[in-house]
């Protein structure tokens, strides 16, 4: 079955699109050892966001096993949100964010077959909220395991507009 594309949600603004979703960002948690965000010339590499909100990991498991894909592509939406978190704190706005490339990482069974499904999801809250500027290119790839056992993590590279 084919899906429409993915559309901007109503609002002037990015800002005003994420409200219109009934979404907020997160605040994220700081770390010893990593930092969000890292700019090198224009180019901002974010660190690879897991489902976290207010601290907890909304998810553990492996898709295709312990996870459904509906629960995997929910997954994967609260990690782009995390990344949208992180790319409006390097830039200092959401509205300033431009996403140049998403890499998906699904904790998956070997004869799953459906990350880009997962890695959809994400993809299409990044376009909802950031309209062109969400358009990005991507990689879905299946892998043995993720950290703390979640589903989904999500690495994004993008630049400031």
């Amino acid at each position: 079955m084919s899906r429409p594309l993915p559309q901007t949600v109503n609002g002037d603004s990015a800002s005003e699109r994420l409200r219109a979703l009934g979404l907020k960002l997160p605040v994220l948690a700081g770390s010893t050892y990593l930092v969000p965000h890292r700019t090198v010339g224009s180019t901002i590499h974010l660190s690879g966001q897991l489902p976290f909100k207010d601290g907890e990991l909304l998810g553990q498991g492996v898709v295709g096993r312990d996870v459904e894909l509906e629960t995997a592509q929910e997954l994967a939406r609260h990690a782009a949100l995390n990344a949208l978190a992180a790319a409006a704190q390097a830039v200092g706005d959401l509205d300033r964010v431009r996403i140049v490339q998403m890499l998906v990482f699904v904790a998956s069974t070997p004869d799953f077959g459906q990350q880009s499904n997962v890695a959809n999801a994400a993809s299409e809250l990044l376009i909802e909220v950031l309209g062109e500027n969400g358009r990005h290119a991507r990689t879905a790839i299946g892998v043995a395991g993720l950290p703390l056992n979640t589903p989904v993590e999500i690495q994004v590279i993008c630049t400031a507009v």
